[in-house]
């Protein structure tokens, strides 16, 4: 693998080479990590960064003493507020003609964001922190919406302090245990499945009672 491959692939998952990355820039592996998440959360064209992962694993470097837990915490936070706040101001001013090339934008996960405002509202954009690829979809969305910035940055705010804390803290305190450690990958598609399942059981609900209208 080449240097420039090599750099573009720790890029891409950060989470994997943290303790390298940790050893090699040292306090500044805080910056690698803001812009990461700051990236993630806040270009619409790239979803496929690593989120909930990244802040796990770096939560879990933190319970071991390689990063200071405030510090980390803090940063994530005002990196997912912030890459939000991006995002919303680039789907205001550029949202529709983005979304015309659908090379840097799917259709289809155009859909299911406003599927998710459809039945949240608002609510979205906290919702959408536990969500992959919607997480980064629903501020722009709120930005092509013309979502109020007052309403907007209140859900931002919040949904971003939860985000950040919920993986933090199941990082910190479950990240080290031997089990977890061995199947990391499935521990992080359980946070995501736990976060959305109260709107997956509100979805089936829904549809439910349309059936027993009809019925």
């Amino acid at each position: 693998m080449n240097t420039y491959a090599y750099i573009i692939d720790v890029f891409l998952h950060l989470d994997k080479y943290l303790g390298t990355v940790i050893n090699n820039y040292g306090f500044e592996t805080y910056l690698i990590l803001f812009l990461i998440i700051f990236l993630e959360t806040g270009l619409v064209v790239t979803p496929f960064l690593p989120g909930d992962s990244l802040i796990f694993a770096a939560a879990t470097f933190a319970a071991l003493g390689a990063l200071n837990i405030y510090i980390l915490v803090g940063v994530l936070m005002v990196a997912a507020i912030l890459g939000d706040t991006a995002n919303y101001e680039i789907g205001r001013h550029l949202g529709e003609k983005l979304i015309k090339s659908e090379r840097l934008i799917k259709k289809e996960h155009i859909e299911i964001t406003n599927k998710f405002y459809e039945k949240h509202g608002g609510k979205t954009i906290i919702f959408a922190r536990f969500v992959p690829i919607v997480r980064t979809l629903a501020p722009f969305v709120a930005g092509i919406g013309k979502m109020s910035y007052r309403h907007f940055i209140s859900f931002n705010a919040l949904g971003g302090i939860l985000w950040v804390l919920v993986v933090s803290i199941c990082g910190y305190f479950f990240g080290n245990i031997p089990v977890v450690k061995e199947n990391f990958t499935i521990v992080v598609i359980g946070i995501i499945v736990i976060s959305i399942l109260p709107g997956i059981i509100g979805f089936v609900k829904s549809k439910m009672n349309k059936y027993n209208e009809v019925v």
